[in-house]
């Protein structure tokens, strides 16, 4: 069980699954060896995984309860998919106690209000929907899920998201139309405050549309910042883009942008993919940046 507030919002963490992910030099191409010794923290086993080389890699969804609403940000990447990439080989025909962790939380599928997806890509949006019989259905049947729609235009456009990452059809096909066919999406644009205090900003780079969910509560912010950075490394190397960034010029801007504003604001930052505790935040030593992991969960 995993537990935080930001000013009245509840955060909580679902897990899917917490595995060492890739090698590092696979996941970050510019990936130096040196960057280990310089900053220890990097190699510590919630990090780094030694006995096989891979970088810790977490799946979850990010859980906020407000007053009002029960909400899903990102959906990891569901049971029962088909991933046919050699590299999503580890999220290829899962069968994970994903709805009990939820369930642990005393939240049961109808139960959620709002799922927002940061970006389309396959381990954000695969519990957007279950198999039932020979159907994708909604796993969340009364929520409305929010997708930007630059985003889902990007995946629309033959010149687009498939054309950079093809395996994405078999993606969208299984976790995105199937709730758009429901009639359960609602698009937003980019600096939409969608709810008193949630609003998303454009987090592009990785890909055209991407989104992070900025909340603000009771003087506290934070960002849940999608895939911008996969890992602490990147915040001491914020120009070492991921192999899955479609635009690796755009997505460094960014992630700079993100870690100069968040020192400013002394936000809270909360990755998709960080090993335990799984956020924190980031603050600025001259031109450089360190990770602060966040101190205390329950």
């Amino acid at each position: 069980m995993w537990h935080t507030r930001i000013g009245a919002i509840e955060v909580m963490r679902v897990e899917e699954m917490l595995t060492p992910g890739f090698e590092p030099g696979f996941l970050l191409p510019d990936f130096t060896q040196e960057i280990m010794q310089e900053h220890p923290q990097l190699a510590l086993p919630n990090f780094y995984h030694g006995e096989s080389g891979k970088l810790m890699s977490s799946m979850h969804s990010w859980l906020l309860k407000t007053d009002k609403h029960v909400i899903l940000i990102d959906t990891g990447c569901g049971n029962h998919k088909f991933r046919s990439h050699a590299a999503f080989q580890r999220f290829h025909q899962l069968d994970l106690p994903y709805l009990d962790r939820l369930a642990d939380y005393g939240v049961r599928p109808e139960q959620v209000t709002l799922v927002i997806n940061t970006h389309l890509h396959v381990d954000h949006v695969g519990w957007n929907t279950r198999l039932e019989g020979d159907a994708w259905v909604p796993t969340f049947p009364n929520a409305r899920y929010i997708m930007g729609r630059a985003e889902l235009a990007h995946w629309r456009d033959p010149e687009g998201g498939l054309r950079c990452h093809p395996m994405g059809a078999e993606v969208i096909v299984d976790s995105v139309d199937p709730v758009i066919e429901a009639g359960l999406v609602d698009l937003v644009d980019f600096n939409e405050e969608f709810l008193p205090g949630i609003s998303v900003h454009p987090m592009q780079g990785h890909t055209a549309g991407q989104l992070a969910v900025r909340v603000h509560s009771r003087g506290e912010t934070a960002y849940f910042t999608g895939d911008t950075f996969h890992h602490p490394i990147q915040v001491y190397q914020p120009d070492w883009s991921s192999r899955f960034c479609e635009d690796r010029a755009v997505a460094n801007q960014t992630r700079r942008s993100l870690f100069e504003i968040s020192a400013e604001e002394q936000a809270l930052l909360f990755p998709a993919h960080f090993g335990f505790p799984h956020a924190g935040r980031v603050t600025r030593r001259g031109e450089n940046f360190t990770f602060v992991p966040l101190e205390s969960v329950n």
